[in-house]
């Protein structure tokens, strides 16, 4: 039995989220794709059999895993999740040998197998994923490449459906496939078309029967606390024109280019020394993080001779809580310039850290679901506009994802590392920190129509991060 798996079905909402359905929406423009990619490096190949048992289990128990978007005629409510009838395990479920003549660093040649697996698009009359065994790579290693769409679930719901695939001994028993769920009925396009007008209904009729009680409320309070209530007002009205301000320009006088070419950089770091460095400013690890990302695409443009002074950033914020199932997406995102100029890494992490924890109190983030609602009733190609427009003017997305804190396997094969790559969605760098048995995976998703010359910007992120644990002391260099 694999560690998250509970053999119990999870349960998932049928219709996609606003913000799941606005991700789903902006792929009209494919440089805003969301596709989320994970790879994890085997000791070596695992049961080949024994890994397609597992997942055809955790696909009944997973029913996303089997369903795939279907939008009603005339685009009348919001995509749903329908089960796909054609299901075909063995095209979400590949297997490959890596070629002989890729020398002798497993990793770099697992990623070099993995960047053409990541920038293609899915087909989007099927299940949104797809798993690839690279067996055969140097050492006698091996590579699961995981790719799941982020209309599917989110960083921290992905790794719970990770959980769901591996064991902590390599021995581990098979799960009881005895019992699964039969297929359910795929409605036609007339039923969903019945069922969202249904809801559009439904859902008007809530919204003016809450409006008045709303409004009451509201005057309630300002009755009772006039200028407390005026002031909460303007601060989020001043949240929200924050949240939802066009920025079409990156901060950044290099990295402006956009296309769908992707270069995969990887590399580790040990979690508390990343922790000590960031308690020493005062912060948290995640500081520490964001420092580390910041201060290397710095010194990328120092590298160039091209000042930087600031750096647009967005950062998802978790809000999945325990209970939540592993489909869909709990986060909001945060959208906020940094100072790039700080070159002391103490002083940097401390700036950054305060940047980033003063827009995790921003009121507006907790709009972000309504204001997805309104923004997903516009024509598409409006949606698409103003949020390519957007998401364009981002220099970097910036994600930290607690991983498997225990040792652990895959059919039988131990994943010795894994890392995860975050969609760009329209900003020239992604970089994700995913907690691996106490090892920071970074994984960097660089558009090369931004940076020509992408290991020179790994290298100098890499080199930051060194800046950065140094700040903890010997004791953190060696990982204490």
């Amino acid at each position: 039995m694999g560690i998250g798996d509970e053999q119990a079905v999870e349960s998932f909402d049928e219709r996609l989220g606003a913000s799941d359905s606005v991700l789903w929406d902006i792929e009209k423009d494919p440089v805003l794709r969301s596709t989320i990619t994970a790879v994890a490096l085997l000791d070596r190949a695992p049961d080949w059999d024994r890994l397609r048992r597992r997942l055809d289990h955790g696909s009944h128990l997973v029913p996303r895993l089997r369903q795939r978007v279907a939008v009603p005629p005339l685009r009348a409510g919001a995509p749903r999740w329908v089960d796909d009838t054609r299901f075909d395990l063995d095209y979400h479920l590949r297997r490959v040998r890596a070629p002989e003549d890729l020398g002798d660093d497993a990793l770099r040649a697992a990623l070099d197998l993995a960047q053409p697996i990541a920038m293609a698009p899915f087909d989007r009359a099927r299940p949104l994923w797809e798993f690839t065994l690279i067996e055969g790579l140097p050492g006698g290693r091996a590579a699961f490449v995981q790719k799941v769409h982020h209309t599917v679930t989110d960083g921290v719901g992905g790794v719970r459906l990770a959980l769901m695939l591996v064991d902590e001994h390599p021995d581990a028993a098979e799960p009881d496939a005895s019992e699964r769920p039969g297929p359910r009925y795929a409605p036609s396009g007339l039923a969903l078309l019945a069922t969202a007008l249904g809801e559009t209904v439904v859902d008007a009729s809530r919204n003016l029967t809450r409006v008045p009680g709303a409004a009451a409320d509201g005057l309630r309070g300002f009755a009772r606390r006039p200028v407390p209530a005026a002031r909460d007002a303007a601060r989020l009205g001043g949240s929200v024109v924050k949240l939802v301000r066009p920025v079409t320009e990156p901060c950044s006088p290099l990295m402006r280019g956009r296309s769908l070419a992707r270069r995969l950089e990887a590399f580790e770091v040990p979690v508390e020394s990343l922790r000590a460095a960031g308690h020493a400013a005062g912060g948290h690890l995640n500081d520490a993080f964001l420092a580390g990302v910041v201060g290397g695409v710095a010194d990328y443009h120092r590298h160039h001779d091209t000042p930087l002074r600031e750096l647009r950033l967005t950062m998802p914020i978790n809000v999945r809580h325990e209970g939540d199932p592993m489909g869909g997406n709990r986060f909001v995102p945060a959208r906020f310039a940094v100072p790039a100029y700080v070159r002391d890494p103490l002083a940097r992490m401390a700036v950054v850290g305060r940047v980033a924890r003063e827009w995790r109190d921003e009121p507006s983030l907790a709009l972000t679901e309504p204001l997805a609602a309104v923004l997903d009733r516009l024509p598409v190609s409006v949606t698409t506009a103003l949020f390519g427009g957007m998401l364009k003017g981002v220099d970097a997305v910036v994600t930290n994802v607690p991983g498997v804190p225990v040792r652990h396997f895959l059919a039988g094969a131990e994943v010795e590392r894994e890392w995860a790559f975050a969609p760009p969605s329209g900003a020239a760098l992604s970089a994700a920190l995913l907690t691996h048995v106490g090892t920071g995976c970074v994984g960097l998703t660089i558009d090369t129509a931004s940076v020509p010359d992408p290991e020179v910007l790994a290298t100098c992120v890499r080199r930051s991060f060194d800046e950065v644990i140094a700040v903890g002391g010997p004791d953190a260099l060696a990982g204490g």
